[in-house]
């Protein structure tokens, strides 16, 4: 059996190793980011301002369920890398078996009462008043396509954990392109509205899962299944579920943090406040991609070489990741603050939104150079396949700072003490973050190799 790039991940320089992996990584994200912001900007300026409201209500419901299978794909891939780093072929295969299994059984489970239940869901989301209607028709058509997305992004996390980066680069460029062209045929040329719109996205999940599967069964992957290794084993889903909960508990607190965020911004601003946190939303999923794709670069050349016991690999993955991260933040930050009110007319013609948007835009960005402490520092436990600390440390941000803050602030400085928990939140959780990767190091790191 070939094994064409597994073992380079404990072997090539870190740098250069780091910069293979993330780029192809951070492209990817971009392309996905650019498809959310395009998609964004073409239903503000076909469709309406209304409609970009009703999207962000849509996103934390389906995004959730389809982080099912981001959460299963994650901590199924912290098994293949470490299973592959002490070359335990059989555990790896076993676990990628699994992850499909586990997938299609979750995303369809909440699926169906997610349908069942949209009229009470979308407006414990925000979608009330005129954002009501356009959401409905987005949610319940899009719903039907999350089983694909979450399939795309389960496969996409093992194909990098394959040391793959190329391919889980065009898996994910592939329905991005796929969703901006239905938007421009089904929206622009057909004049279908939300349905359009809809209908892109869903299709767009179907392209990349057809990718996925022919990656899979053709000779570029090097996990090949039999019918044996879907059968769920009770160690093996425990395990996935231990270190998946990380992903699924973080993408349940932001999208608990939107059903708040929604609800609350509408009762200080109406729809426009909500406007205003949707277009801030696509750049905290856009204007840091760079940083994801390290996060993503990072997290299976610290869990191969930690299966393999290259402690020393590990501790400079963690360093060169952090540097590379903190850079690329850094120069994020400072396009924020310069040009928030031309990146918000991208969006919107809307004189209120346009006026609205900018500040709260930096308020949002105000200490993004320190966040790349907490995400790599929450990767690395991740990796490594401790799964309570990184637990722990991926709900400081929103679930134990964020949250609390948007409830607290507003009643001493009206919608601007919403803007003002995104800064407080994210240094007090880089400061958490900071301490316990700090003492992993100096303990478990230094203590091993010395």
């Amino acid at each position: 059996m070939a094994k064409p790039s597994t073992k380079d991940l404990g072997t090539q320089p870190i740098g250069k190793l780091l910069i293979k992996q993330a780029v192809p990584a951070s492209i990817g994200i971009l392309v996905m980011s650019l498809n959310i912001l395009v998609d964004t900007i073409f239903v503000g300026q076909w469709i309406g301002a209304t409609a970009i409201a009703a999207i962000n209500v849509v996103l934390p419901v389906s995004f959730f369920i389809a982080a099912l299978g981001m959460s299963i794909g994650i901590g199924g891939s912290s098994i293949i890398s470490r299973a592959l780093g002490a070359n335990n072929e059989t555990k790896a295969f076993q676990t990628f078996g699994n992850q499909i299994t586990l997938t299609l059984l979750f995303t369809i489970s909440f699926v169906v009462p997610g349908l069942l239940f949209v009229d009470d869901i979308i407006p414990a989301f925000g979608g009330k008043g005129a954002i009501f209607d356009p959401a409905k028709i987005y949610y319940t058509i899009v719903l039907y396509g999350v089983p694909f997305l979450a399939l795309c992004m389960m496969g996409n996390t093992v194909i990098r954990a394959e040391g793959k980066p190329k391919f889980a680069m065009y898996a994910m460029m592939i329905p991005s392109v796929g969703n901006l062209v239905l938007d421009y045929v089904f929206i622009n040329l057909l004049d279908f509205g939300m349905e359009g719109a809809a209908w892109a996205t869903t299709g767009s999940y179907m392209l990349c899962l057809a990718y996925i599967v022919w990656f899979f069964l053709s000779d570029k992957s090097e996990l090949k299944l039999t019918k044996c290794q879907f059968k769920l084993r009770l160690p093996i889903v425990k395990e996935i579920g231990g270190l998946g909960s990380v992903t699924l508990a973080r993408q349940a607190v932001v999208s608990i943090t939107y059903l708040f965020m929604n609800n609350i911004l509408f009762n200080l601003g109406g729809e426009t406040s909500v406007t205003a946190y949707a277009i801030v939303g696509r750049m905290l999923m856009f204007a840091l991609f760079p940083v994801y794709g390290i996060t993503q670069g990072f997290l299976p050349i610290a869990g191969f070489n930690y299966g393999a016991e290259q402690y020393d690999r590990v501790r400079l993955t963690i360093s060169t990741a952090l540097k590379y991260a903190i850079g690329l933040a850094t120069m994020v930050f400072i396009m924020l603050m310069i040009f928030p009110e031309s990146i918000t007319r991208l969006f919107t013609t809307d004189a209120q939104v346009i006026k609205e948007t900018p500040p709260a835009m930096r308020w949002v960005f105000a200490a993004t150079p320190i966040i790349a402490v907490q995400l790599i520092g929450a990767a690395y436990f991740q990796a490594v396949g401790k799964a309570i600390p990184a637990l722990l440390l991926t709900l400081t941000r929103q679930g134990i700072f964020f949250i609390p803050l948007i409830f607290i602030l507003p009643h001493f400085y009206g919608e601007l003490g919403v803007w003002m928990s995104f800064p407080i939140a994210d240094v007090l959780s880089t400061i958490v973050t900071a301490f316990f990767l700090h003492r992993e190091v100096k303990l478990k790191l230094l203590k091993t190799t010395a």
